[in-house]
């Protein structure tokens, strides 16, 4: 069971503020000091430190960060199976796949009465962050995370593509990056995988996405495929957000064409692993 200075510990992990820490746990300030002193003494080792006026965080404490988390998700987990006899999964899943891939195996999960099922769509920053918490068994990613902070098993593997309405000038055509830049984005928020995806194939090209005409930012899924439908818009996803859809294609850009990987991503716990064990069972061949 953690104590109330390793859970001030955690708190200024993640708001890297020590006044904001206080104002979370309703403590002073004085006493997250005291709590964060303490903790170097146990382990005698700095767990923080100020570059400038920005507060930085160790290599120890990241280690001791890693740890805490692992402790905390296992004991929530703990309680939980004390308390219950059905199987409950709670897992996150980042908009691509909670809306358009996720479905037929949260129906086969659901099927037998015993199991239990809660399912948070977000971005992968959000639910990177709740899987940290321990607010989440595990999550559905779908591009790049920190494969040093989280344990990983591929999902599926995706083809990244470009997507437009039907009857677009580009839709199932290759079209050059000059007209790719001539063309108006619509583009996911920040911390959304897809966004990040196309801005490392950006990148690895030598462009950036400030070369396109116009650029709408959005949260939304269904906004945005319903703005390509109706606009001269494009957008990049991966290939099954088109599946079922007869209103709108996909398309090719030279040298920016990309297999991405779904994948798992959870603490490295035993119930962790049992957790995505457990729902894998479940997939639909």
């Amino acid at each position: 069971m953690l104590d109330p200075r390793t859970e001030t510990f955690l708190m200024l992990c993640e708001v890297m503020n020590y006044r904001k820490t206080a104002e979370r746990l309703n403590i002073t300030q004085p006493a997250v000091t005291q709590h964060i002193h303490f903790l170097e003494r146990e382990y005698g080792c700095r767990l923080f430190f100020y570059d400038g006026k920005r507060l930085s965080i160790t290599r120890e404490a990241e280690l001791l960060k890693r740890h805490l988390e692992s402790i905390r998700y296992q004991e929530k987990r703990l309680l939980l199976e004390l308390s219950r006899r059905q199987r409950r999964l709670s897992l996150g899943a980042t908009r691509t796949i909670g809306e358009y891939v996720l479905a037929d195996h949260a129906a086969a999960f659901l099927k037998e009465e015993q199991n239990l099922l809660s399912v948070n769509v977000d971005n992968t920053e959000h639910l990177l962050a709740a899987l940290s918490r321990g607010e989440i068994d595990f999550a559905l990613i779908e591009g790049n995370f920190d494969r040093i902070h989280y344990s990983a098993k591929l999902y599926q593997t995706e083809e990244f593509v470009g997507i437009c309405g039907a009857k677009h000038p580009f839709a199932n055509k290759t079209i050059t990056k000059e007209e790719l830049f001539e063309s108006e984005l619509l583009l996911r928020e920040e911390g959304s995988g897809t966004r990040n995806v196309l801005v490392q194939l950006l990148t690895e090209q030598n462009h950036s996405l400030a070369e396109f005409k116009r650029i709408t930012t959005l949260n939304s899924f269904m906004l945005l495929t319903s703005l390509l439908i109706r606009t001269q818009s494009v957008s990049f996803a991966y290939q099954t957000l088109c599946k079922n859809q007869k209103q709108l294609a996909t398309f090719h850009v030279e040298g920016l064409s990309a297999v991405r990987e779904f994948n798992y991503v959870f603490l490295d716990t035993p119930h962790s692993r049992q957790a995505v064990e457990l729902f894998e069972r479940y997939r639909p061949k």
